[in-house]
């Protein structure tokens, strides 16, 4: 069995950066990730949150973060001869790749959520971010029975649904020649000389979510006749997918994935 970085360098090896040009005009800078416009139409994929059946549901991350602090199970966090956690709120929140929690644990959906608290899925003039869902948080933290969406990642059955749709509505199906950019936050290593750009199927996309270079999915995925691209942006809870409208109708009806468009945001 070939090790990771092989099977990677194998099936999707590294092009020069030139390879993202074309976003660059399109899009502005990509040091989050490249954002497409509607191309002619959009919408954004939601990253999967989670919600333990047997709660708890009226404790904070925060606070029991306090707490474990306050009977000795932790150690403070200082940094520079600054006591972080005293000046910092435990969100509950996290950064990069995600997965289902385990047993317990079942999807929430952004909808249900908004139902249930009265916030919309997204407010007017927002991204889909940490800014979502005031009124399930605690002065800034979630519910120590909730799992927020992490930011800068599609989770993984998410990426694994929305691959799936996209191969469906790709020219050559797995066989569709596509480009994986990530951006140099995710590399620990700010060179926007030699941009991380790599070319392979889409059928063999599934490698791409387990880049042993980064804790993330790919910033922009996109096929090489550039009827689609995707942004997942380093700072944000959801994925944009830019195409065609027939697949952009069909995230949006899908059952696996949770979509949504964004007056002014296409």
């Amino acid at each position: 069995m070939p090790e990771e970085s092989d099977l990677m360098s194998s099936l999707w090896p590294l092009v020069p950066s030139e390879a993202t040009d074309w976003l660059l005009e399109l899009c502005g800078d990509g040091i989050t990730g490249f954002m497409p416009p509607a191309m002619p139409d959009a919408v954004w994929v939601l990253n999967a949150m989670y919600e333990h059946s047997q709660g708890p549901i009226d404790v904070s991350y925060h606070e029991y973060h306090q707490a474990r602090l306050a009977d000795g199970n932790v150690q403070p966090h200082v940094v520079g001869g600054i006591d972080l956690d005293a000046v910092s709120v435990a969100t509950g929140g996290g950064l990069g790749r995600a997965e289902h929690p385990g047993p317990g644990w079942r999807r929430l959906r952004w909808a249900d959520l908004a139902s249930r608290t009265g916030d919309p899925v997204v407010a007017d003039g927002l991204m889909p971010s940490y800014r979502c869902f005031p009124s399930a948080k605690k002065e800034g933290s979630w519910p120590l029975g909730m799992v927020p969406p992490t930011e800068g990642s599609l989770d993984r059955e998410t990426w694994n649904r929305l691959i799936a749709l996209l191969t469906q509505f790709s020219p050559a199906g797995p066989d569709t020649r596509c480009l994986a950019y990530y951006n140099p936050l995710m590399l620990g290593a700010v060179d926007f000389d030699n941009l991380h750009v790599r070319t392979g199927r889409i059928g063999d996309a599934e490698v791409l979510y387990d880049q042993s270079e980064a804790d993330f999915s790919p910033s922009n995925l996109w096929a090489d006749d550039r009827s689609w691209v995707l942004c997942t942006d380093y700072d944000l809870w959801a994925t944009k997918v830019a195409g065609p409208s027939a697949l952009i109708d069909a995230l949006l009806n899908d059952n696996d994935i949770e979509a949504v468009r964004l007056p002014g945001a296409r």
